[in-house]
């Protein structure tokens, strides 16, 4: 029976998928949010299933989206329960009580549950100039004790820097572990996600995080950031022209994940992301005994934001029955 119900749901998790990418409606929207919300409440995944504010980037940067609306689109649209906010999209509100306490009630009043805030724009926290590395620390402070309110586990950092990977590396430890000193009267991790640059080299990034050697500051592994070099010279502009290997950065990180991070672009008529072998990258999660949320981040261009993050969550809900 079990086995049955498991091919049932899979066939028409699979058709949904290729209707979708088709770009066809065959359900109203109220018959999709309730498949949606089906699925998502299944037992059979050894992981949960977030949603990073980042897959709507387009939408929330053209105003078409509201960040005190992401809680409900996530349920609402997606059947998702757990979401991940991104700094950008509310950078001035950091310190306002009153703004924070609405996306906390939004969130509560959909049965959502906030887990993290991904920061970025507040400078380098391996800044090798020690007045400019203090000073990007200071700047984290804020979304510290914003977690804090909104209920959140942790805050996603960057640990960027200019210099030798030595230099830079030095800095890193010094710029993470203060901020995670901070933190952790707050109960709030810091979670360094690999974000290109010597951040995205496995054995670099692995040596800070046992330098700094705190319970409170971790990884977040994200599936296909692991462009070390760029033609450009620069973070993120030009051709990757050196790139870590994603299997065996993700398997470095696992042992400090306090989140994971499904980063998804392109899918082929089956439904199977282009880039990432997914089952596989899921099977290293699992091996690591990580049981947590694993957040779906949507960056493709061929399908439309919605479309991409249901084609992500698909994904994830059939490697996840898989792997049992």
């Amino acid at each position: 029976m079990r086995s049955n119900r498991r091919k049932f749901i899979l066939q028409s998790g699979q058709l949904a998928l290729g209707l979708g990418l088709l770009g066809c409606s065959p359900t109203s929207s109220s018959e999709k949010n309730d498949s949606a919300n089906d699925v998502i409440t299944e037992k059979d995944l050894f992981f949960k299933i977030s949603l990073a504010q980042w897959s709507l980037n387009k939408d929330f940067f053209d105003k078409k989206l509201d960040n005190l609306d992401f809680a409900m689109k996530a349920k609402k649209d997606f059947g998702i329960e757990a979401i991940e906010y991104v700094n950008q999209f509310f950078g001035d509100k950091a310190k306002d009580k009153d703004y924070l306490g609405q996306m906390k009630t939004r969130a509560a009043d959909h049965g959502v549950e906030s887990l993290l805030i991904m920061i970025d724009s507040e400078g380098n926290l391996g800044a090798t100039n020690d007045k400019e590395r203090k000073t990007a620390v200071e700047n984290h402070y804020k979304w510290v004790e914003a977690a804090q309110f909104l209920g959140c586990h942790s805050i996603r950092v960057n640990a960027f820097g200019v210099g030798t990977a030595d230099e830079v590396s030095a800095a890193a430890i010094d710029g993470l572990g203060s901020l995670a000193t901070f933190a952790k009267d707050f109960d709030i991790n810091v979670i360094v996600e690999n974000h290109g640059s010597y951040s995205s080299d496995g054995n670099w990034m692995i040596n800070v995080m046992k330098q700094i050697n705190m319970d409170n500051c971790g990884m977040l592994p994200d599936f296909g950031n692991f462009c070390v070099e760029r033609t450009s010279g620069k973070q993120w502009d030009g051709d990757c022209i050196k790139e870590f290997d994603r299997y065996e950065g993700v398997e470095l990180f696992m042992p400090f994940a306090k989140a994971v991070s499904a980063k998804s672009h392109d899918f082929d008529k089956d439904g199977n992301e282009t880039k990432t072998d997914y089952l596989k990258m899921m099977k290293i999660v699992k091996d690591a005994g990580y049981t947590g949320y694993v957040g779906v981040e949507y960056e493709g261009k061929e399908l439309s934001p919605d479309d991409g993050i249901r084609a992500t969550k698909a994904l994830l809900e059939k490697v996840g029955r898989e792997l049992g």
